[in-house]
């Protein structure tokens, strides 16, 4: 990790896979997808980070605040964390289990914001500007979920069949 990343987010590795060991020169649409959507989230972290930065140093300390600024940064780390294990394996049951968490989560985040800005304590157009990149996030998802390939792997829950 550098020391200017402000997303507090570990930057992606593409060795990180030793599954994929003399596979590395075949494309992977799925693991570029992946790639662009964490790289679209780290963007969101490091301004969630500044604005909430920015509201502790402004606002007095209130612990339904900080409640809400600790789920909103929990939720927001699952879905990076949830986007890089999705590829390790490259299993179909666990992309599908792990982007469903990712939609929650994304949403909570996206949700979250409007409850900071409805009640002042995030100002609008920072809130705005983070909702609007978790839009560009959605756009992302979708074209990364697009690319998954069902495998021989079973859901023994029968969820992602």
């Amino acid at each position: 990790m550098r020391d200017d990343n402000f997303s507090d987010l570990p930057d992606w590795n593409d060795d990180l896979d030793p599954d994929e060991e003399g596979e590395s020169w075949k494309p992977n649409p799925t693991k570029e997808a992946c790639k662009k959507l964490y790289l679209q989230w780290s963007s969101v972290m490091t301004m969630l980070n500044g604005c909430l930065k920015i509201n502790n140093e402004e606002k007095a300390e209130d612990t339904w605040i900080d409640s809400i600024q600790s789920i909103l940064l929990a939720d927001a780390f699952q879905v990076a964390v949830k986007i890089r294990s999705s590829e390790t394996g490259g299993i179909y049951v666990i992309r599908m289990e792990n982007a469903g968490i990712i939609r929650k989560s994304a949403q909570s985040v996206q949700s979250s914001m409007l409850l900071l800005m409805g009640e002042g304590i995030v100002e609008k157009e920072y809130g705005d500007i983070i909702r609007n990149e978790i839009e560009i996030f959605k756009e992302l998802f979708r074209q990364w979920v697009n690319t998954f390939e069902k495998d021989e792997f079973t859901d023994e829950w029968g969820l992602f069949v």
